[in-house]
């Protein structure tokens, strides 16, 4: 666990260490089921995924958390409130939790996500369990990396369903509607059954909404069941090479972006505000380096 550890540090510090690593142990992945837990900020993510790992635990799976959190604007670290109550598996050898910051990044994704995942799938992890940052409708990125994508909603937190109709509600593979003892929580799931209804997925697949009470452990059972009916119908996996062809891009994204010091965009940047360049000649200079 502890050696687990200190490749994780090196994967999220992105050293050229960590990138041999990945590249040795690549081989070795591809066999655990990758879980994505998204929603809005409150809608119980973190109560839901310590569910899932009470529940896999139970059944001997060996788990790999990854939770994205906001990066604090002042030290640039992650705002850990929610991992807290997940240590009670803290001591759990079959269970590894690692936080990471955003750093900036938008999707509701760290950086060095697709790499952590990674990791913890060539480490032997039965199940991988990814909870996004929590800031709505551009989570998208979620999709490129899970097997299943599960999107959590609770009733009173305003205009729920029109917040996701721009791009969450067409990557959602599961619905559930958390804290379904609460009032509102009958109307919400006819509204996402309404807008399914008149949605069309290219791969037939109908995301089934699941009530739960994660808090209490309620419906928990039921959300596994609709992630593995999901991977019966299909899944994701069947259009692995479309999904690395998104990850392919972004890896190639975030690897010339690497190669820039901020001080070289802030530079640029005041030349063309000041009109004295052109932002198509800065950006073909800097291809042409490449």
């Amino acid at each position: 666990m502890r050696a687990l550890a200190r490749a994780a540090t090196a994967v999220e510090n992105r050293t050229a260490e960590s990138q041999q690593l990945l590249k040795e142990l690549f081989p070795h992945t591809g066999r655990a089921l990758t879980i994505g837990v998204t929603g809005a900020p409150g809608a119980g993510k973190s109560t839901l995924v310590d569910g899932l790992i009470r529940q896999l635990r139970g059944e001997g799976r060996s788990i790999g958390v990854i939770a994205v959190d906001p990066s604090s604007p002042f030290s640039g670290g992650a705002i850990l409130g929610d991992r807290i109550r997940m240590q009670e598996h803290h001591a759990d050898p079959g269970v590894f939790i690692r936080s990471m910051a955003t750093r900036g990044a938008m999707g509701g994704l760290a950086p060095a996500t697709t790499d952590m995942a990674l990791l913890l799938d060539a480490t032997g992890r039965d199940v991988v369990l990814i909870e996004t940052v929590g800031v709505g409708q551009d989570e998208v990125e979620i999709v490129r990396l899970a097997d299943v994508t599960v999107v959590t909603l609770v009733p009173g937190m305003g205009d729920d369903v029109q917040a996701i109709k721009a791009g969450i509600m067409e990557i959602a593979d599961v619905f559930v509607v958390n804290k379904a003892d609460q009032p509102g929580s009958e109307k919400l799931e006819r509204e996402i059954l309404a807008m399914l209804s008149l949605a069309h997925r290219p791969d037939n697949w109908v995301p089934p909404v699941v009530r739960t009470v994660a808090r209490d452990g309620q419906g928990i059972g039921a959300v596994l069941a609709a992630v593995r009916a999901y991977m019966e119908f299909g899944g994701r996996r069947g259009n692995r090479a479309g999904r690395w062809t998104l990850r392919l891009k972004q890896m190639l994204r975030e690897r010339l972006l690497e190669r820039f010091a901020e001080r070289e965009f802030e530079q640029a940047a005041e030349q063309v505000a000041g009109r004295e360049r052109d932002p198509y000649s800065v950006v073909n200079d800097w291809l042409k380096r490449f």
